[in-house]
């Protein structure tokens, strides 16, 4: 499997258009959390996470011929600036601003990129040099594919804890549950992402 998209990329580039979909959709669980986070933030019960990913796919098909990298690492990164451009489409039709503020952009691909880092710190095993930062960005959209596997409460409290960075009190209060079953929710959350991430 690993192989699968850094193969998927190269026939894609062969001009494959089919192989491209087939990787676009590697990444759709991952691209979905972190528009996910954005969206919670910034146009919470505006707009679907789905629809901003398949936005976001449809300008990657045609944009692809301008895609210079050759990395699975550099895919997901342009991945991400397109769903952050996507994003800040969205805060500005919905908060009414005129023109393409390049700020808000910025500001939106920063907080995708943390949010991707943040995805893996304190589920996986933390990385150290760069190296291992490089494989921790892929290693954000297998954790992507295992959160989804979870059952919904598991996936809301690491998903408010880890890529929000809420606190335990403030995730009660969003989950409308008390603080100790918050807690005992979030140990059996990662322990049971670690046997899905393991099984990937």
């Amino acid at each position: 499997m690993p192989t699968e998209p850094a193969q998927l990329l190269n026939d894609a580039r062969g001009g494959d258009a089919a192989k491209l979909g087939r990787l676009l959709e590697v990444y759709r669980r991952y691209l979905a959390l972190l528009a996910r986070v954005q969206i919670g933030q910034h146009l919470q019960g505006k707009v679907d996470a789905s629809d901003i990913v398949q936005e976001t796919f449809l300008e990657a098909h045609r944009n692809f011929p301008a895609f210079r990298g050759s990395s699975e690492g550099e895919f997901i990164c342009w991945l991400r600036r397109i769903l952050a451009g996507k994003l800040a489409d969205l805060v500005r039709r919905y908060i009414g601003t005129q023109g393409r503020d390049v700020r808000l952009e910025r500001e939106i691909d920063q907080a995708l990129d943390r949010s991707s880092i943040m995805l893996g710190q304190g589920l996986v095993s933390p990385q150290a040099s760069p190296s291992e930062l490089a494989a921790h960005r892929e290693q954000s959209v297998l954790l992507a594919d295992a959160l989804q596997q979870l059952p919904a409460d598991y996936r809301e409290v690491l998903v408010l804890r880890h890529l929000e960075g809420l606190t335990f009190p403030d995730v009660a209060k969003r989950m409308g549950r008390s603080l100790d079953s918050v807690e005992k929710l979030w140990m059996r959350g990662l322990v049971k992402l670690r046997q899905a991430f393991g099984e990937l």
